[in-house]
């Protein structure tokens, strides 16, 4: 070990170490060290206890996945027991120990949602197995609710004393996540309740942020790399769209599609049953019997994307639909009078740009992964205010279903019958098929169903929002995220 790299020793101890005699010494780089072995306290001391003369080290650390020495070194719990030869040395070591890692500004109180219901119907198994165990290493208390019923989580958060917690952690697909970042915009107090670390472990179908996190740091979307991210308490900010209808509002952080990957995200419900494998067995019919879509986008390009589309009039009545939108948030009638209603913008001022239909699929992005599988928007940011927008009007059926087998490298966007780009705000006039106009389509957003057209999988139940004219507009960095980084 490098000594400049360890820093100066803060204490030295000679100390049994799991049964041996060594000197053991803590740096102020913040490095745990004995014989052979330094612990790293931000990167791999969870916590320790305390019993009699000895302090119970909580850690994970790296081990050689198997005999293979191309195998990635997986991370491990272990535990190491200090015993010290007098309590004046052992009272030094637990406050230095105590202050190091108050320092690192970890949550020490979190609420916890588990989706009984969700994925595989696994996450509460991944909680006891996987997620409880590092908590209480970590010395983090924490409160679990069961969501029962679609919306829980919404309501309970909305009425939630968020001072009594560092963060609120979803054991969920995106779809508890989605539902506790509408919950906090639509409290009185929104602004500061949104200020709150949100967490994400995998035990859904999709895990599309929390592959988005993980992945950017090159850690496999796992239960474990989840909780030490949040047991870390590294954060960083989060876009959040907000999807405006009228008076009515609904807060997206993960994606919105309209089209081809709307359809399979949706109708392939009927075929859940097949598990996992519905996706590329109804993407495969969609494919085959394609259906494009009657309709038309007007968005913000951000900057170097001014090319797409044609300029708008500013006398549309598309702009002058928006503007009368854009002022009913100043004095919102049919809705809670303080929950937020988006962030403000002078429609006039900015450049808008327009694109007419037919559509095969419209996707807009805010991270990179859709699912763990479906890296949707390679380019994708988590905090540069803008929709990273995926969109096919045309396309050969063989070349399409290329296209959607490079989903899961990003390699889709590469394809000429693919425009990419990045937008800052977007209306969406969605149409009806052009094959059979008593047909329209299916608003997904974050999985789940916005809007149903006339003629559509289950178009007689009740929806957020009519098939109509949304408006999308995007709040930089609103909500706060715990990352591996």
């Amino acid at each position: 070990m490098d000594p400049t790299e360890s820093g100066e020793p803060v204490l030295s101890d000679r100390v049994r170490v799991n049964g041996s005699v060594t000197t053991v010494t803590l740096t102020s780089g913040g490095k745990l060290q004995w014989s052979d072995r330094s612990l790293d306290v931000e990167k791999e001391v969870l916590g320790f206890s305390v019993e009699g003369l000895k302090i119970k080290i909580r850690a994970v650390v790296e081990c050689k996945a198997g005999i293979c020495c191309f195998a990635r070194p997986i991370i491990v719990r272990k535990s190491f027991t200090l015993e010290f030869s007098s309590d004046s040395s052992l009272r030094f070591w637990t406050q230095k120990l105590r202050e190091i890692l108050d320092a690192l500004g970890r949550p020490k109180r979190l609420f916890i949602f588990v989706n009984p219901y969700g994925g595989k119907k696994s996450a509460l198994k991944i909680f006891e197995t996987e997620v409880k165990p590092l908590l209480n290493d970590a010395n983090i208390d924490f409160i679990v609710q069961e969501t029962k019923y679609q919306l829980h989580a919404k309501e309970v958060v909305q009425d939630l004393d968020l001072t009594k917690y560092d963060g609120i952690i979803c054991v969920s697909g995106d779809g508890i996540l989605v539902e506790v970042v509408n919950g906090l915009l639509n409290r009185e107090d929104w602004d500061a309740a949104i200020r709150i670390p949100l967490g994400i472990v995998p035990a859904g179908t999709g895990n599309g942020m929390i592959k988005s996190l993980l992945d950017s740091v090159g850690q496999p979307c796992a239960a474990f790399n989840a909780t030490l991210a949040v047991i870390r308490g590294h954060k960083r900010t989060l876009d959040v769209a907000t999807i405006s209808q009228g008076d009515t509002r609904y807060f997206s952080v993960l994606m919105l599609a309209w089209g081809l990957v709307a359809d399979i995200d949706i109708e392939s419900e009927k075929y859940r049953w097949m598990g996992s494998a519905r996706i590329d067995f109804y993407a495969l019919q969609r494919i085959f019997g394609l259906r494009k879509y009657n309709g038309s986008i007007v968005f913000v390009p951000a900057s170097g994307y001014e090319a797409y589309g044609e300029p708008l009039d500013q006398e549309d009545d598309i702009i002058v639909e928006i503007e009368s939108e854009s002022n009913s948030d100043k004095e919102p009638a049919g809705t809670q009078q303080y929950a937020y209603h988006g962030p403000p913008i002078d429609v006039k001022s900015l450049n808008w740009r327009k694109i007419n239909g037919p559509f095969v699929s419209i996707w807009l992005h805010n991270v990179p992964w859709g699912g763990e599988d479906a890296m949707a928007a390679p380019d994708a940011e988590f905090s540069d205010g803008c929709l990273d927008l995926i969109m096919i009007k045309d396309c050969p059926k063989l070349s399409l279903l290329k296209i959607m087998t490079e989903l899961n490298s990003g390699g889709h966007v590469k394809s000429p019958y693919v425009s990419y780009l990045k937008v800052k705000a977007f209306v969406l006039q969605p149409g009806h098929r052009t094959e059979d106009p008593t047909k329209a389509g299916i608003i997904d957003v974050d999985g789940e169903v916005l809007a149903r057209g006339k003629g559509t999988y289950k178009c007689d139940q009740e929806t957020l929002m009519a098939y109509d004219k949304l408006f999308i507009k995007v709040d930089q960095g609103l909500a706060t995220v715990f990352s591996p980084i």
